[in-house]
């Protein structure tokens, strides 16, 4: 189906969902019910007015293109073996990286050390695990949904913490368009969920503004690694200095939250 198409038929389901007639539509939108059932039958409205019925449900556009995607059948987790595949190959990987991150193919041709027949044949292979669909001309569209994350302890995750994380770790951070953070104190419990949270936010910011540089050029766009983590920890040397009973009495300070 058409993406304008799915977009007109969740807009009517989730207006259903909200017990919205075209009566309460219209009357919402200052219109006729017949401009109303025509809008919606033939999939004709402006931004501003797609807004608008947004608005009446509660909702942002961006809350009904995350439902657009959850009807096409967008996928939010691969399988352990599709993670497999992929860490098992390393040009198959980045191929995938590139995909995922809305690289064309003459991008990618230009950029890396590929055949334009080893380039089609990832991507036919991405297809067929149904991370992309390849379209004609090798157009590709990403069949990834925007809160995609890779597995908990999966084959990606594990290839970032043998591989990748020295590596990325491995830098002064100093030069431009580098950030290192680390700060450590105490937190309850419910600060620190809430703290979470918030991280939670910064990575959804962090996928909405690429998303809106993704009309540019490639040369004015740097790829980036945002990496958060937050736990219970404290240095090993220090804990070696604990006295033996400190885990216990409740006296001892509380373990260092770091943040990278």
């Amino acid at each position: 189906m058409p993406q304008a198409a799915l977009l007109v038929d969740v807009l009517k389901k989730a207006l259903r969902e909200r017990g919205l007639t075209y009566a309460r539509v219209a009357k919402g939108l200052g219109l006729s019910e017949s401009s109303v059932k025509r809008m919606f039958s033939q999939g004709s409205m402006s931004l501003d007015r797609l807004e608008q019925v947004c608005a009446l449900m509660e909702l942002e556009i961006a809350d009904l293109l995350d439902l657009t995607r959850a009807a096409e059948g967008r996928i939010t987790e691969l399988t352990e073996q599709i993670e497999q595949t992929l860490v098992s190959d390393s040009k198959l990987l980045l191929v995938a990286v590139l995909a995922i991150n809305h690289w064309t193919p003459s991008a990618i041709l230009e950029n890396y050390r590929f055949s334009e027949s080893e380039l089609v044949g990832s991507l036919t292979r991405l297809d067929r695990l149904g991370i992309i669909d390849l379209l004609p001309g090798n157009r590709i569209k990403v069949r990834l949904a925007r809160n995609f994350t890779w597995r908990k302890a999966g084959p990606i995750q594990r290839f970032f913490e043998e591989r990748v994380q020295e590596q990325f770790f491995d830098s002064p951070f100093l030069k431009r368009g580098e950030l290192r953070i680390m700060v450590h104190g105490s937190l309850s419990a419910k600060s620190n969920e809430l703290l979470q949270q918030r991280i939670r936010k910064l990575a959804e910011e962090f996928d909405a503004l690429v998303d809106e540089d993704r009309s540019l050029g490639h040369a004015l766009r740097d790829g980036t690694t945002l990496v958060m983590a937050m736990r219970s920890w404290e240095f090993a040397q220090f804990t070696a200095l604990r006295r033996k009973n400190s885990s216990e009495d409740g006296q001892a300070p509380a373990p260092m939250q770091a943040r990278k």
